[in-house]
């Protein structure tokens, strides 16, 4: 516990007035600190504030560089039986086609209600439990396989076991949760059992395997054939014949004379993806052409987008830095208006980016980076040859202007030309690739001073310094403390030296009285 200080009683001084006023003169480099520290502060975060804009520009630099950005497609049907998906590598034009039969997925399922008159079925519960609820009885302790087909005809096999600690959801599970491609499960409401393939498709080409049927299994196994009452064939006309439902392929005719089948309801011809849902009546028109206007919307939001950051860098270099607004101390702030505070910051946070000769040489490369020829194997050679200029006012700061005519023209004609001008090689970049690499060296030259959020503080240059002026400040805090005890001990001292007197004066008065 610190002593207690009162002053000037012998004196009849404000002791504590004269120790804050001496203090707060001693604390003027003290303050002076803290405002350095902050201006370090808000430059390092105006620093990162670029290089956030300019990483939202590299990404749309990317997209420039992709050949889906120039070449999407609009895709038309003459007919909703048939829908297509086209990729920039997809051929334009009219392709025709007819759809004979789309492509189903194979299924069986109980021929009557499996549950025993009058009884309920738990699916839930053991087995054990169920063995008298089942129509057709029930034999624990078997073991059944399911064999189903991949695209290139190979078996896939597996075996269940039909226990009494288990019940039948456990083992519809079983079946669904395997590789076999199916999913099976119990309706109550119908009192069947459902088992179906997950894929569309004829795989079992065989007649002579389990009659051809996508989800085989011996007609002796007595769960499915039995108890659940899942067959694979009828023989009761004397002939076998398959239960099972769909499984077959999707066949369409393309163009009058080409007939393909599929497993899927899906096809790709010519890089266009088309995708079966009903079968035609006759022919279906679909047409693939170019999208400009989804190619011109991108490239007028990249520009719009460039032309902004640009101007925006443009005012943090020449903006007015007031040297007679330094930051506020936060004993300064206690003193001031809510408003009165956000008008001087507003000054105070003005020019601190002024003349940045590496924000300044970013902006000059990138002006550099639209007007350089690009040399490559297009058509084109330079961005004023599809509708994109600089301006030619130099306050404007190399923003760009687009003559949208001009660049649907060039996309309508030659859309890869238009692609190799923004993207080109490694060996001979386009002009999107060259921001980038400009983009790359300014970020990583502004990290340098500024560090970004994930860093720590020495490992930039601003970051050391408002860590050395931390060092400064907790040290001159220090000396701070010693001095105002040093002022204290000297006013005390004082202050004894004049009661002293007093008391010698006293002594005096009262004996020469």
């Amino acid at each position: 516990m610190s002593d207690m200080r009162i002053g000037g009683l012998a004196s009849g001084m404000d002791i504590d007035k004269l120790v804050n006023d001496l203090m707060r003169a001693e604390r003027q480099p003290l303050n002076k600190m803290e405002q350095d520290r902050e201006w370090l502060t808000w430059q390092r975060d105006a620093y990162r504030d670029v290089n956030k804009q300019l990483s939202e520009l590299d990404t749309l630099a990317f997209d420039m560089k992709l050949e889906r950005t120039f070449n999407a497609k609009n895709v038309t049907s003459s007919n909703s039986a048939v829908s297509a998906t086209a990729t920039s590598a997809s051929g334009n034009g009219d392709y025709t086609l007819s759809v004979e039969q789309v492509a189903t997925s194979a299924y069986n399922y109980s021929r009557n209600p499996i549950t025993t008159d009058g009884k309920t079925l738990d699916p839930n519960a053991n087995l054990s439990t169920q063995t008298g609820n089942f129509k057709h009885g029930l034999t624990l302790g078997e073991t059944f396989s399911i064999t189903t087909y991949n695209e290139d005809g190979s078996k896939n096999t597996q075996s269940f076991d039909v226990t009494g600690g288990k019940s039948l959801n456990e083992i519809l599970s079983e079946i669904s949760d395997s590789d076999l491609g199916v999913r099976a499960f119990y309706d109550k409401s119908a009192d069947q059992v459902m088992i179906e393939r997950t894929v569309t498709g004829n795989f079992n080409q065989d007649e002579n395997v389990f009659l051809g049927a996508e989800i085989g299994f011996d007609g002796n196994a007595e769960f499915l054939a039995s108890t659940l009452d899942i067959k694979n064939g009828d023989n009761s006309s004397g002939t076998w014949k398959l239960n099972e439902k769909g499984g077959e392929d999707a066949k369409f005719t393309y163009n009058n004379g080409l007939k393909i089948t599929s497993h899927s309801n899906q096809y790709t011809l010519n890089g266009v993806n088309f995708q079966f849902n009903d079968v035609t009546d006759g022919n279906v028109k679909v047409n693939v052409s170019n999208n400009v206007d989804d190619a011109v919307d991108k490239i007028v939001e990249f520009v719009d987008k460039y032309n902004k950051v640009i101007e925006d860098l443009n005012e943090k270099t020449d903006e007015k830095r007031y040297r007679d607004f330094p930051p506020l101390t936060e004993k300064q702030k206690e003193d001031m208006e809510e408003r009165e505070i956000e008008l001087w910051e507003e000054k105070a946070k003005s020019g601190m980016l002024k003349n940045d000769s590496v924000i300044e040489g970013g902006l000059n490369q990138m002006r550099t980076n639209w007007y350089t020829p690009v040399e490559n194997d297009g058509a084109l050679t330079m961005m004023s040859e599809i509708g994109i200029t600089t301006s030619a006012n130099y306050r404007d700061g190399g923003k760009l202007f687009i003559d949208e005519d001009e660049l649907r023209t060039a996309l309508s004609q030659d859309p890869e030309s238009v692609h190799k001008l923004f993207s080109g090689t490694d060996a001979n970049p386009g002009v999107a690739r060259r921001l980038e690499q400009t983009i790359d060296n300014t970020v990583q030259s502004i990290e340098k001073k500024a560090g970004k959020s994930t860093t720590v503080d020495n490992s930039f240059l601003l970051g050391r310094r408002i860590e050395d002026l931390n060092k400064e400040m907790d040290d001159f805090e220090d000396r701070l403390v010693q001095i105002e005890d040093r002022y204290w001990r000297e006013f005390g001292a004082m202050e004894k030296a004049i009661q002293r007197m007093n008391q010698q004066s006293a002594y005096i008065m009262q004996n020469f009285g």
